[in-house]
This record gives structure tokens, sequence and C-alpha cells, in this order.
């Protein structure tokens, strides 16, 4: 038995249907919020995450599909490294201890003084090569590693196993 990925009830048929552009198993109820996707039962090994029709394993296909026991499956962001949150205040405080100012930071990058000022502001987030070129010259880290332990919830609530839905994070409203 599974969960319904929308309600979190227990569902002993989940049917996949696509919600705003993601499919989802989802119990009878919650299936009128999307669109039924139908299954293609040719070919054995082929899954509903399965990137190629060919009977050769790639890793995406070769992932738990979450209700296997395994976990979650990992994807490629899993392996990225993600801009702090705090990198608005981690570029000006560099900044200033090293005493240069936005203007002779941003000709020591060769980039633009509103460049800098955006970032410093947390208007907007720094390209891979700016963030890169920031870290070099100013001897800081801006980036947080993905992994899994990056989400925690307060709330007592949630299923019996201990996993959260998205019926456990969001109210539907009827």
């Amino acid at each position: 038995m599974v969960q319904c990925e929308m309600c979190g009830t227990t569902v002993t048929d989940p049917k996949t249907v696509k919600v705003e552009g993601a499919e989802l198993d989802v119990c009878g109820d919650c299936a009128e919020f999307g669109t039924e996707v139908r299954q293609d039962t040719s070919s054995p090994t082929s899954t509903k995450y399965s990137t190629s029709s060919s009977g050769t394993s790639s890793s995406s296909a070769s992932a738990s599909s979450g209700s296997s026991g395994g976990g979650r499956r990992r994807d490629m962001f899993d392996e990225m490294e993600e801009v702090a949150t705090d990198y608005d205040d981690r570029i000006r405080s560099a900044r200033e201890s090293e005493g240069l100012s936005q203007e002779e930071l941003a000709d020591q990058l060769n980039e633009k003084v509103g460049v800098i000022r955006k970032l410093e502001r947390g208007d907007t987030l720094p390209t891979d090569e700016v963030q890169r070129e920031l870290e070099s010259a100013l001897g800081v880290s801006l980036s947080e590693s993905g992994g899994d332990d990056e989400y925690e919830f307060d709330s007592d609530e949630g299923s019996s196993t201990g996993s959260y839905t998205l019926g456990d994070v969001v109210k539907r409203k009827d």
C-alpha cells in the first residue's frame, strides 16, 4: 500500500495523474485535480521514470521510485551546490573587511557596479561565474551544499511512517 502524494491517505490502487506538470500517484478523490496518465505496460523493464526505451539500465531508471523502501530518488540537483540564503550579507561583509568599495570590487572583477549593488541588496542571484569570481576575490564561500537533511518540519503532523507528503504541508481549498 502507498500513500496519496497529495492528501496522504493510504491507497491500495493509486492513480497516476498529471497535476501542474508533475506526475503524482494519488487517491480517487484527488485524481479529479489532474489529468490521468496512461501507463505503457508493453515494456516490463521500463518504469515511469525511465528515460530510455531499451533494456539497459541508466542511473535515473535504476533509482528507487520512493515506495520501494530505499528512501527518496536522487537527481541532478542533489549534486549541485546552492547559493547561501545570506549570500548578500556575506558579499557585503567580505568586501568591507577587505576595505573595498563597491566600485573597486566591480573593477577588480571586471563587472558593472550595478551588479555588485544588486547582489549586496539580494535583488539578484550571482551567476556561476560571478559567484566563483567573488569567492576567489573575497575569500568567502557563497554556497550551501544540497543534501538530504536540508528540509526540516517543525510540525508534529505528518504520516505515521515519518515521511511527509504534499498534503501534510499544503491545505486544499474546497
